[in-house]
């Protein structure tokens, strides 16, 4: 084993070793009922939620997905999604985030998303709430199995010894990151959870400011990454593409643009981002905290974009390689980096272990969604209302290992692809609980059925233009978010019109915390 692949190692050691020491420290400190382990029991402060809030949110698309899009086919595509998840990060802590925390409070102190959709509605039966674990089951159990996936192949092929992924190595490190996660988190809940994604968002962020030091100074300076860019046909205009295939240039067209903006619309559905909010200590520092995410969103995600062209720059002067798959860059660039001796083996040990941190922080929230879906919203208020609260946690943490399980079997296929799990699920949230999560926050004459029907027909529209309508190509080749997104408004809205108006129980809670609101 080489002198850069251990330095390597210790560094990522080190790493999953701090993150343990966190799922024990929360469960020292904390989980000691299901509120604590599903919310924290509210005790979250505005820096933690502002930067747990947004590395649960990127994933390792951040630091793989964006730099490959960019790398490969210049400044469009990246810019337009970067800007799309931007703004929508920005408009949901706008928005959302004080008026749900406040309204889960008053609205009998929900602690889950479903819960707060029946108790809003005054649903006795728990349909909403069941009909919402049960959608967060199907998006996010294969999502988790994607984190676990993406685990498994960056470092599989970190520590290969030949120049392809081996079944075994894969499966051996998606394991080994995989137990790490399920530890910590069963451990200490989401408060082990948000604790380290908040430090995780600190190291996604080193490791992005050393690979551009790094790479801006390997090429020549800023000057040759531009000159590179605008010398490569369709590289530098946010009007066109660049194919590699051909070397030309293809258009980026307005219906493209629109479809790839749409996907900021899915922070309005997102239960790990909107709990969140819920969890937050004080409602008056979610401004402080808006406005941290809200930079560190639009910097990282400007910072990753430039990267991808950063990268294209090194390739083309023979710094390193030119790159069949573009998601690999920082990982190439990081390697690199490790060859320079110890000390920089263990900085780009550092540098991957952020890329790793971008998927554990997603992954973990991941997993705490569904588990309390399934333990809370489906086991507990269906089957099992009268459980005691030690019982009710052995349940909580164990149906976290369950879903662990489920995640790596869905995993266990080495060439499944993690992206287009990600899009998927994000459509799917996007569009089932975006517009049931607005309207109940902003629309009096919102009801019960609005809700089912809008919840229903969003989930079930993403998989219709998915495989249905999409294929057919040209104007219809939309992001399905977006399609889905309007019809589930659109159905909310007629059904609570065609239905009976919301009780006037409903109705004066609703004013209650619009009062509440103004008079903050």
């Amino acid at each position: 084993m080489s002198t850069s692949t251990i330095g390597i190692m210790v560094s990522i050691i080190a790493y999953m070793a701090f993150v343990i020491g966190i799922g024990i420290w929360s469960f020292k400190r904390n989980s000691h009922n299901t509120d604590e382990f599903f919310l924290g029991g509210r005790k979250l402060g505005p820096f933690v939620t502002a930067m747990s809030a947004e590395a649960s949110d990127m994933s390792s698309y951040l630091l793989m997905g964006v730099p490959g899009v960019a790398y490969m086919t210049g400044l469009a595509d990246a810019f337009w999604t970067a800007f799309g998840l931007a703004v929508g990060t920005y408009l949901n802590w706008l928005f959302v985030a004080r008026r749900l925390r406040t309204y889960t409070v008053v609205c009998g102190n929900s602690t889950t998303l479903p819960v707060f959709f029946s108790n809003r509605y005054r649903d006795d039966k728990k349909i909403l709430s069941v009909i919402s674990a049960i959608i967060i089951v199907i998006f996010f159990v294969p999502y988790v199995g994607s984190g676990f996936s993406a685990c498994g192949k960056l470092f599989g092929r970190l520590f290969s010894t030949t120049s392809e992924l081996t079944t075994k190595q894969y499966h051996t490190a998606m394991i080994v990151f995989a137990l790490v996660i399920i530890f910590y988190t069963t451990l200490g809940g989401f408060m082990a959870a948000s604790t380290s994604d908040f430090w995780q968002s600190i190291i996604m962020t080193f490791a992005l400011v050393v690979i551009v030091i790094y790479g801006v100074n390997s090429v020549g300076g800023m000057g040759a990454v531009m000159d590179n860019a605008r010398n490569i046909a369709g590289y530098f205009d946010l009007n066109a593409m660049h194919d590699a295939a051909t070397g030309n240039s293809v258009d980026y067209g307005f219906i493209t643009k629109i479809s790839t903006l749409a996907w900021g619309l899915g922070y309005f559905g997102m239960p790990h981002i909107l709990l969140r909010f819920m969890a937050i200590e004080n409602p008056s520092k979610l401004k402080l905290s808006r406005r941290v995410a809200t930079v560190w969103v639009f910097i990282s995600l400007g910072v990753a974009v430039f990267i991808g062209i950063m990268g294209c720059a090194m390739s083309n002067k023979g710094v390193i390689e030119q790159l069949a798959d573009g998601e690999q860059v920082i990982i190439v660039i990081s390697q690199l980096i490790a060859s320079h001796g110890v000390l920089a083996a263990l900085l780009a040990g550092l540098i991957l272990a952020g890329i790793l941190a971008a998927t554990m922080s997603t992954a973990d929230s991941q997993l705490l969604a569904a588990s309390s879906s399934v333990s809370q919203n489906i086991l507990k208020e269906v089957f099992m209302k009268d459980i005691d609260a030690k019982t009710e946690m052995i349940i909580a943490r164990a149906t976290v290992g369950i879903v662990s399980i489920i995640g790596v079997v869905i995993a266990w296929n080495p060439n499944s692809s993690v992206f287009n799990i990600v899009s998927f699920a994000w459509a799917g949230f996007g569009a089932a609980f975006g517009p049931t999560v607005l309207l109940a926050l902003f629309w009096k004459r919102s009801n019960l059925y609005g809700a089912l029907a809008g919840m229903v027909s969003g989930g079930a529209m993403i998989f219709i233009w998915k495989f249905l309508v999409r294929p057919l190509g040209g104007a219809l080749n939309i992001y399905e978010l977006l399609p889905a997104f309007i019809v589930a408004f659109v159905f909310n809205i007629a059904v609570s019109l065609l239905t009976k108006a919301p009780s006037e129980e409903i109705t004066k809670e609703f004013e209650a915390v619009q009062e509440s609101l103004k008079n903050a």
